[in-house]
């Protein structure tokens, strides 16, 4: 809507984001306390984000983003593992107030002289960077904004709003329930390469706002190896390896079942255990490729071992998605974009074995199971209307909500407004 600054030292910016959401009625025998709603809904959701930044020096920067986020989800967000808006806040008791969403430092070390363009942006302000690098943050941020990014299934403003389609579902990366942690990143960087790993705080229960700040019980490590090279000749492409290990106070699935088994509780009860601190870990890949100038290719597959508490990102414990998204300039509109996408989510023997006897977990629980895996397919097209506002229509097609046979299948229709300020 308006001109940056032409200082490059300084950044201020700012976007807002509004998701409309509805679904008719669907087949549902039964429901549960953390059910879709089988009836009509509706629901707006918001994120309005400032983002400020200044460069102290050549190789340090201060970055600080202020976030409003509110608005309502359809069934205040539970029912779905892959939920059909990203941007939703998952706890609607939560403050409507603004927040500092990220405040962080980031340091760069030249570890070659000869430099790169650089693409500036709230997360980053060097107009150019050394070829061979080393980068540093520390403090407030979303771990999902430096792993597992895909240049076209990453980006809610922009591409997709399924959470296990712009994001890595098994990938049960710390945050709070905004979306947040706190920690530190180090990134080396080369010519068509790169490794990076961060070590961050985990929420006290999950889907918690307060994180445990004694990292040497509760913490976890994010690894991700990018090798920038296309698997068609002479065209671009990318491959990410991740691996994640979470330590927090987790239920065990088993140890739940068992206790409901013996008559301790009347329901399995993932939550119902003194404090002690358990693992879990998964792996992902995430790839995408060059078609042709204008259309590019993504995948992801993840897995988690499926056997500890969903905590802090989603209910999921194996994923595979894959999509395509499409430059407007294809057919001379260059900042519109389209998307196609499917995503099949699962999770473990004991997670629905918790779910069939009546357990709940952060976001589902229908009572009962009838188990069966929940794919999901959403396309959208994004408009370009008028300077930085841009309007998207999409729809999402869900069967087995909440990995259940017995619900579903169910239609979501969207439509999302976008300004860039």
């Amino acid at each position: 809507m308006f001109p940056h600054f032409t200082n490059s030292r300084f950044w201020l910016s700012g976007q807002a984001n509004f998701i409309f959401q509805a679904h008719p009625p669907f087949h549902a025998p039964y429901s549960g306390p953390n059910s879709l709603g089988a009836h009509y809904d509706k629901a707006t959701s918001r994120v309005l984000t400032l983002y400020t930044g200044v460069r102290l020096n050549n190789s340090t920067e201060l970055l600080v983003d202020i976030e409003e986020a509110g608005g309502a989800a359809l069934s205040t967000g539970l029912g779905l593992a892959g939920n059909t808006d990203l941007d939703i806040v998952r706890n609607p008791l939560l403050s409507k107030a603004p927040y500092v969403g990220r405040a962080m430092i980031h340091k760069v070390f030249a570890l070659s002289q000869d430099k790169i363009e650089n693409q500036r942006s709230f997360l980053s302000l060097f107009d150019e960077l050394p070829r061979r690098r080393l980068e540093l943050r520390f403090g407030k941020f979303s771990l999902p904004d430096f792993f597992d990014v895909n240049s076209v299934g990453s980006d809610t403003h922009f591409q997709f709003n399924n959470w296990t389609i712009d994001n890595n579902g098994a990938w049960d990366y710390a945050a709070d329930t905004r979306g947040y942690t706190v920690g530190a990143t180090a990134d080396f960087e080369d010519r068509n390469w790169g490794f990076r790993f961060a070590e961050a705080l985990m929420p006290k229960v999950a889907n918690g706002i307060d994180l445990v700040w004694r990292p040497w019980q509760v913490h976890a490590e994010d690894f991700e190896y990018e090798l920038r090279h296309g698997v068609i000749p002479k065209k671009p492409g990318a491959i990410r390896l991740l691996a994640y290990s979470n330590a927090a106070n987790m239920g065990i699935y088993r140890q739940a079942i068992a206790n409901f088994e013996a008559g301790l509780t009347p329901v399995p009860e993932i939550a119902s255990h003194p404090w002690h601190i358990t693992r879990k870990y998964g792996f992902g890949i995430n790839f995408e490729q060059n078609l042709t100038r204008y259309l590019t290719a993504f995948a992801r597959f993840s897995w988690d071992n499926g056997k500890t508490e969903s905590f802090a990102y989603t209910e999921v414990d194996q994923t595979f998605s894959t999509g395509l998204g499409a430059n407007g300039a294809w057919w001379r509109r260059k900042q519109d974009r389209a998307g196609l996408a499917f995503v099949t989510n699962a999770i473990g023997k004991d997670h629905q074995t918790y779910l069939a006897d009546g357990g709940l977990g952060f976001l589902l629980g229908d009572g009962r199971l009838n188990y069966g895996r929940e794919n999901i397919v959403e396309s959208y097209y994004t408009i370009h209307a008028w300077r930085g506002i841009y309007l998207a229509p999409g729809v999402q097609h869900i069967q087995n909500p909440g990995y259940n046979r017995a619900r579903g299948p169910v239609l979501v229709p969207t439509f999302r407004a976008h300004i860039e300020f």
